[in-house]
Formats: structure tokens, sequence, C-alpha cells
């Protein structure tokens, strides 16, 4: 009986140990996961892993963690925008990385040839180094290095604009020409520019001494427009002048644009003025303001606007040691003269006319232009360059835009100075 009773504590722990044991195994998920040793993730997902013990084979419960593609941090922009269409084929056009450089980049025409170009020293941007062509394509290929050491690919297209036409334009004087000290320069064009402010900014002159002068917008002889320039006086003897048009690739409008790039140098001959005072019946020739030579003439004899020699600052520009001369209203038609001398396009020449010699020093007797002998025509034929400046004074008929081309003198500075583009 004893030994009994000793027994009893022993079977009761066995049987709580049982409860307990039963009583684990409903146990909450909190406790479930510390039996199965739970573990979460850096990426903060949780991941349960077996037991200790478990048998093999028992899966297990695992959340799925997703990995990012990293963006590289190169951008790419380009001036104008890659796929840009009608742009001028003299426009800048550059490629620029941000927060990288460029790797590698070429630019090339239709037939696969590189155009030129340079990179930055910082290897950041590319530049274009040469006018494009008119109505071509062109493709930008090449590979953008990032800060952050991953790539990004340079593609795209420019495409210039493609002209209905291309407008003419001519330089006068031309390069190496000796001229008078009146001499206009005329940039002269094949239509008329829509925008005149814009073309007069890719023209410019360089004058050797500096010179005092203005650009005018003026219509010449056929509805031909130029960009006249002039110098407030006459040009200083022995003057070096350069000339650039850079109109390739601008807009003239209507469709037209400048078919190419035109300079032009040239140089200011010995200083000669004609002073013919049509009163004085004399035609003066001076030097540096000295006077060379003084020729009796015989000036138009003034009865009508027709007749009458225009006062004012005419422009030798063009010469004919045989001119043939008509003039229908009044009776003759192609008189041949010698040694001609053009001052304007109205019709007025310095010339021989032996039929007026006995008026020639004492009558004006002509139909407006000067007359001289044979022998002192050919040789103020001989002593004129284009551009000499014919002063003719006396009669109460001005010199103006209607008699022809060279009336760049006629106009006075105050009223020229307003005729550029610029002030359009």
């Amino acid at each position: 009986m004893r030994a009994s009773h000793r027994l009893y504590p022993i079977a009761a722990l066995l049987a709580a140990l049982t409860v307990l044991a039963s009583c684990s195994s409903t146990s909450n998920a909190a406790s479930d996961s510390a039996a199965a040793g739970t573990t979460r993730s850096a990426a903060g997902s949780q991941v349960t892993v077996p037991a200790a013990g478990s048998p093999s084979g028992v899966s297990t419960t695992t959340s799925t963690t997703t990995s990012t593609t990293p963006v590289p941090v190169a951008s790419v922009s380009a001036s104008p925008a890659l796929g840009s269409t009608d742009i001028s084929p003299t426009s800048p056009l550059t490629i620029t990385v941000d927060r990288g450089t460029i790797k590698d980049f070429a630019l090339t025409n239709a037939e696969g040839k590189s155009v030129q170009g340079a990179l930055s020293a910082d290897d950041t941007s590319w530049a274009l180094g040469e006018v494009l062509g008119y109505g071509k394509t062109y493709t930008a290929t090449g590979t953008a290095l990032g800060t952050d050491g991953l790539t990004v690919p340079i593609t795209g297209t420019f495409s210039t604009v493609d002209p209905a036409d291309t407008a003419r334009t001519t330089i006068a004087p031309g390069d190496g020409a000796v001229v008078g000290v009146a001499a206009p320069v005329e940039v002269l064009f094949g239509v008329e520019p829509a925008d005149r402010a814009a073309i007069e900014k890719v023209v410019d002159i360089k004058t050797t001494p500096a010179v005092e002068g203005a650009w005018a917008w003026i219509e010449h002889d056929g509805g031909t427009w130029g960009l006249d320039y002039r110098p407030k006086a006459y040009w200083p003897a022995g003057t070096v002048i350069h000339v650039d048009a850079n109109v390739y690739g601008v807009d003239f409008g209507n469709g037209y644009w400048g078919k190419e790039d035109l300079t032009s140098d040239f140089t200011i001959g010995r200083n000669q003025v004609v002073i013919a005072d049509v009163n004085s019946h004399e035609l003066v020739v001076q030097r540096d303001g000295v006077t060379v030579a003084s020729y009796p003439a015989s000036y138009g004899k003034g009865e009508n606007a027709d007749l009458t020699t225009r006062s004012g600052i005419h422009v030798v520009s063009d010469f004919f040691e045989t001119k043939s001369m008509s003039n229908p209203k009044y009776g003759y038609q192609n008189v041949l003269e010698k040694w001609a001398v053009r001052i304007s396009d109205n019709g007025e020449f310095i010339h021989a006319n032996p039929n007026s010699t006995s008026a020639q020093g004492n009558t004006n007797v002509t139909h407006g232009c000067v007359n001289l002998s044979i022998d002192n025509a050919q040789a103020y034929y001989h002593s004129a360059i284009w551009g000499d400046p014919v002063e003719v004074t006396g009669t109460d008929v001005a010199l103006s835009a209607e008699d022809g081309d060279i009336f760049d003198w006629a106009v006075p500075w105050a009223y020229w100075v307003t005729l550029s583009g610029k002030n359009a």
C-alpha cells in the first residue's frame, strides 16, 4: 500500500504532460511560426522555413521578391530636335548629353558619308562643322555613356528644307576692280526679299580705312532689288573694300532661298571728280581737287525736261568706243557717236559730237548729253573709270530714281540712312 501511494504523483504528472502536448497542437499562428522557425527577408517579405527535425519533402511557403532594371541617368537632347524637318542647311546643329558624355557619334548623309563636326573638350556635346545641302536627310547614330556607367543610344534624323527655287545674288564691283570715289556697292538679288532685315543681317562690308557709310534698299533697272552701300562722302582714294553676302540657306520668302554665298574684294582708285556746270559751257576734270583738264562742252538745251541735263551727282557706269544713239521723238535713230561714257541710265552720256563743235564752249544745244570734240572726248574717255562722280549743276531738273540704275547720290544722306531694312 505504501508503494502504490508513492507512484500516484508520477502518473498525475504524465497525464498533465499529455494534456499540454495536446494544447500545443492547437496553438495560434504566432506560436506555429515560432515553432517552425520564422525569418523575415531584408526586403520585408516573410519567408517560412521548416522547424528542426521536420521530415524531408515537406514544402515551405515563400513570398517572391521582384528585381528592378536600373534606369540610365544619361539623357540626350538635340537642337534642333531629332526628327526636325525643313531646317535651314546653315542652322547650328548640336547634340548634348546631360549626366554623361558622348562615347561615339556620327551624322551621315544619304550616301553614308559623315559630315564634319566636333566634340566639345569635355565630350558632353557635338556641334556641326559644315553647311548641309538643300533637300537632304541626315542620320544621327551614336552612344552616350552615363555617369552611372550605363549607355543610351543616340538615334534620329534631320531633314533640310527643299526650296521651290533659289535666288541668285551678284555683287558689284567685282573682285579685283579698281573704281571711282563715288562707286556704290550693289548686292543685287534675283527676287525681292520678303524679310529685308533678315537679308541685311547676312550682308557685311569692311573697309580699310574705316569709312562712314550705310546700306539702303534700292529698286534698280528692270525691277531688280539691291542692297546698296555708299559712304556719306566720297570714298578716300586707295580704300580697300571687302563685301560678304552669306545668303546660302537664308529664306527669301515665297519659296525662294539663297543660292550661294558670295564675296567681293576691290579697291577705290585715284580721286577724279568731273565738275559740269551747264552755264559755264565747260567740262572740268579734277584730281584730288586740282584741275587737270578743261574741255569746251555743250549741254542740254533745256527747252523742256526731255532736253535738260539733270543736275546732281551722276556716276560713270559704262564705256563705248562707238555707241549707236536713237531718239525717235526728236528725229534721229541709230546715229553712231564716238567715245561715249554713260553717266546715267536715262540716256545721258559724255561723248564726241562733231556736229555740235561750233556750239561747244558757248551754247547748250544737245538733247541732254554732254558734247565734246572728238579729241577731247577721247582724252576724257581714257581718263575715266567706273564709279567716277560727274557733278552736274545749273539746271532746274534734278537727277532722281526715274533716271535709272545708279541714282544713289541723288538721295540726301539723311534720307538714305532710313532706307535700311533694319529700320522697317
